[in-house]
């Protein structure tokens, strides 16, 4: 064991969910003229730490819809609840000139893929792959790098990643709960007798809604990362930007220092579901709904939200449809169709075929493009880790995993999202969670002591049924066996360490990202004695359709600290540890920049070998190597997100001996929260994160480690 502190519990702590592409298992152009970079960029990449070209759904200069919007927000207070905001500045005003994503240089994502694989291997096995990099860079592989690059350079709409990425995604056969979906929890209501759940879901809903309508109006503010807010960040600014013409506005931002981020996902936001096929799913969205699919016991119903013009649905009639949902007694179905969304994705696509040919089109359409989907769970939260279990996978009975999102609310109001990955990353559901929290809390829609409208409600609000035949019943028996036996191997724990955060770090001059990541690596070493494949995600939206890129937070600076700490702390002074700590941090911090510019190798080979397949190569010998299986079996899966409106967040391993690890440095506390199944034991690696953190805290201030 490693330590004495035990795992935290408690509904209080604020900890990260993960804003990130989760699955790593296989693995962004050039346009120099104002391209982001330099030193300045820091604070963009640590924002940026989170993690085939759709069709604009609505007006990319917010259209002439924009300005008729416009005109009725501003024609009386009614017509002002439509919208969370009104941006001088349209939506999407950004998009068009926003930098494409580079292509690395061949011979830099070399070397970036052997100095993250130093650590991992041997001497021998280190020089196999050198040689097999080589043979690569100077063959095959800069063959496949121009044809890459080519490409790119006829696709300019997007980047060179979006396509391969979304097939990754989609064509991923696993069950999507667990393996992709994570999910965010919402802080409580500050005013506690608005987490009433009957309050709390009509507040959250209509301010979801509301987001919807300020964004499909071009009204939402763009997303833009301000280094220099006192110029950028003010409504002179915002007035003379909006003139300048769309093709040309991201250089009008980045001269005073303020980057516009990619929001080409946020569509995808509603009305979106993820439909099963066999061997690849299909993305479906359908904007022209109105309704809302409410999930309660199993029990699926549907009502409108949005009326024939629209508007949103007056506040108090949604009111009084969640209550008459809430107040409706059915039991539980026999056979709860939302099992069938947990399955293989082969498995599913055929059962809902079987479900189409039963009869069952026109309800699941109604499934599939309702807005989003609510769930209203009948239990309250007992501590954090019946909230985490209850968020990431629940009792597979009350959720729609394909939706793009679910908003779940418990009992006694505990509120989060669990979104489905294939679609978007988590800048847009980050965007998306901030404002309904800031909205449903300070501007809601209703109070405690509201009356629902006195409307027929059993009128308005329709009973989904399902007609199910012997198949579709043995189907749906046997992915609630199957979802009942993976859910019992995953266990879930938390800490938070108090001793410091982020003030602390930065009054030491170290990254606290980087300490946060350092203490993995100890914490592993004192567990397992080893230095294992390491992922963090790091968002790539400073560019056109940029996903993703990783960080491979396991170097020998980690690994030389790691062991120091660890294996022989008496040898090294407090000041050569701080030393050591000084490296790390500095190498982690390049790491991070390079990839948040789209310099790092993962995506980049991804690309190159996805390329490969599809010119029908065969597998080039350096995907061949054991070491880079081993590099792409992330044992720790990683990614850190704080916001004021997240209490805590995660999601489960990427792989079945590995550790999925969210967290989140805060200003004077670090807390974790860390998903395994049986094969690794999360206690006893939380206890050893602690300690690792104990330790640099301890040589910070002076002192000598303690054994």
């Amino acid at each position: 064991m490693c330590g004495s502190q035990s795992p935290a519990g408690g509904l209080t702590p604020r900890l990260p969910s993960r804003a990130r592409t989760r699955r790593a298992r296989a693995g962004r152009g050039r346009e120099r003229v104002g391209k982001p970079g330099g030193a300045a960029m820091g604070p963009l990449v640590a924002r940026l730490r989170l993690g085939a070209r759709p069709p604009p759904l609505w007006p990319l200069d917010g259209g002439c819809g924009r300005r008729r919007l416009v005109a009725e927000a501003g024609a009386g207070a009614e017509a002002g609840r439509q919208y969370l905001q009104r941006s001088v500045v349209p939506t999407l005003h950004f998009q068009p000139s926003l930098p494409r994503l580079p292509i690395p240089k061949l011979e830099d994502t070399m070397k970036r893929y052997l100095s993250a694989q130093r650590p991992l291997l041997d001497d021998s096995q280190f020089r196999r792959t050198e040689q097999l990099c080589r043979t690569f860079e100077s063959g095959l592989g800069k063959e496949l790098h121009a044809q890459l690059i080519t490409q790119d350079k006829q696709n300019k709409h997007t980047s060179y990643i979006s396509g391969p990425w979304f097939d990754m995604y989609l064509s991923a056969r696993d069950s999507i709960v667990l393996n992709f979906n994570p999910f965010m929890c919402f802080n409580p209501d500050p005013k506690p007798d608005y987490n009433d759940q009957l309050i709390r879901a009509t507040n959250l809903t209509v301010s979801a809604v509301r987001f919807l309508k300020t964004l499909r109006a071009g009204l939402l503010e763009p997303e833009v990362f301000h280094l220099n807010p006192a110029k950028s960040d003010t409504d002179t600014f915002k007035r003379i930007i909006r003139l300048v013409p769309s093709s040309l506005a991201w250089y009008g931002a980045y001269l005073v220092n303020a980057y516009p981020l990619d929001m080409s996902q946020y569509f995808r936001l509603f009305n979106s579901t993820r439909l099963p096929k066999p061997g690849r799913d299909e993305l479906f969205t359908d904007e022209k709904e109105k309704h809302l699919l409410v999930l309660r016991n199993g029990n699926f119903y549907v009502f409108d939200v949005l009326d024939r013009d629209g508007n949103i649905v007056d506040a108090s009639e949604v009111h009084a449809h969640l209550q008459y949902i809430l107040s409706d007694s059915s039991p539980a179905p026999e056979f709860p169709l939302a099992y069938l969304a947990t399955e293989n994705r082969d498995t599913w696509a055929g059962l809902r075929q079987e479900l189409l040919n039963n009869g069952n089109g026109e309800t699941l359409g109604k499934v599939d493009s309702a807005v989003f989907c609510l769930c209203l769970d009948g239990f309250p939260i007992t501590d954090l880790v019946h909230l985490s279990h209850t968020m990431l996978h629940g009792d597979g009975v009350n959720r729609w995993f394909d939706k793009s999102f679910n908003l779940i609310i418990a009992k006694d109001g505990n509120a989060a999202v669990n979104f489905e990955h294939s679609w978007g990353d988590g800048v847009a559901v980050l965007r998306f969670f901030n404002e309904v929290f800031k909205d449903s809390t300070q501007s809601p829609a209703i109070t405690p002591q509201a009356r629902p409208a006195p409307v027929d409600s059993s009128q308005a609000v329709q009973k989904l049924h399902f007609r199910l035949n012997d198949a579709l019943k043995a189907g749906i028996a046997k992915a609630r066996a199957r979802f009942d036996t993976t859910m019992q191997t995953l266990t879930i724990d938390s800490i938070q360490f108090q001793r410091g955060g982020k003030e602390f770090l930065k009054k030491h001059k170290l990254s606290p990202d980087a300490v946060a990541q350092l203490s993995f690596q100890m914490a592993f070493l004192r567990q397992y004695g080893q230095t294992v494949a390491t992922y963090e995600s790091c968002s790539t939206a400073a560019f056109k359709h940029g996903r993703t890129e990783t960080v491979r937070p396991a170097s020998m600076f980690t690994k030389k600290c790691s062991e120091a700490f660890v294996r022989e702390p008496s040898r090294n002074s407090p000041e050569q540890l701080k030393e050591m700590l000084a490296q790390c941090s500095k190498y982690h911090n390049q790491l991070t920049k390079e990839a948040a510019m789209g310099q790092g190798f993962d995506r980049h080979l991804f690309a190159l070998r996805y390329l490969a397949a599809a010119n029908g190569h065969k597998l080039p010998e350096l995907y061949q190597d054991p070491a880079y299986g081993q590099i792409n079996h992330n044992i720790l899966s990683t990614s850190t997100l704080t916001s004021p409106a997240v209490n805590i967040g995660g999601f489960a391993p990427v792989v079945p001996d590995g550790f999925g690890v969210g967290y989140g440095v805060h200003d004077d506390w670090i807390g974790c929260n860390v998903s395994s199944y049986p094969a690794r034991d999360v206690r006893e690696f939380l206890q050893c994160v602690n300690k690792a953190l104990g330790d640099i805290f301890d040589v910070l201030e002076g002192k000598a480690v303690r054994s």
